[in-house]
């Protein structure tokens, strides 16, 4: 996983980004709030933004607005780091979009336990994303396994829409998970077994 931190202070980041390389993440450092913005539009492997309140260009706060009004950056989990531990500052960065706050100094302890969370959530939201994806195409086949299906009344083969014509097995299995056992009918079996005796 990538994240993204952005603060003005060069000690704060220094230490940030050892932390968190130590906490198998990828990191990319940015010293203002106009360059973690250009960054996280142009990288979509960013899951994790560390962002202070108060840095030059875009504040932290203005900043957290941007990304949950971006659909795009949806994905992006946002922990606001900052000096400011009013409880109405918290209220305020919550409410403007941040998923987590840690007041500085902070405890190396919580911010890994913070990160560990935001971590998991960002694990579940991929998952959940991927489960929607096969539930989107499973129902996509479903329909158009209810659709009308061109069938030879001959030999029962089927055309497909490259316009091959495909025996009905293979046609079903390409677009199920049906998987076929083969056998004879009853009225299908004295002209199998006639076939079959001479």
């Amino acid at each position: 996983m990538r994240a993204l931190i952005a603060d003005d202070d060069r000690v704060t980041t220094t230490m940030l980004a050892g932390m968190l390389s130590q906490w198998h993440l990828e990191t990319d450092v940015v010293e203002d709030g106009d360059r973690a913005w250009e960054h996280l539009l142009v990288d979509d492997s960013i899951s994790i933004a560390v962002i202070d309140w108060e840095m030059p260009g875009i504040d932290g706060r203005a900043l957290c607005r941007r990304i949950r009004d971006t659909e795009a950056l949806a994905h992006v989990y946002v922990i606001l780091l900052t000096g400011r531990s009013r409880p109405s500052d918290i209220v305020d960065g919550l409410d403007a979009g941040a998923d987590d706050y840690l007041v500085k100094p902070f405890n190396r302890e919580e911010l890994r336990a913070r990160i560990s969370a935001g971590m998991r959530i960002i694990t579940l939201q991929r998952r959940l994303a991927d489960r929607v994806a096969e539930l989107e195409l499973a129902a996509a086949t479903e329909k158009h396994l209810r659709g009308l299906i061109p069938i030879c009344c001959y030999c029962k083969r089927i055309r497909t829409d490259e316009n091959y014509w495909q025996q009905i097995e293979m046609y079903v299995s390409e677009h199920s998970d049906a998987r076929f056992s083969h056998g004879i009918c009853p009225s299908c079996f004295p002209a199998a077994k006639a076939a079959m005796d001479r």
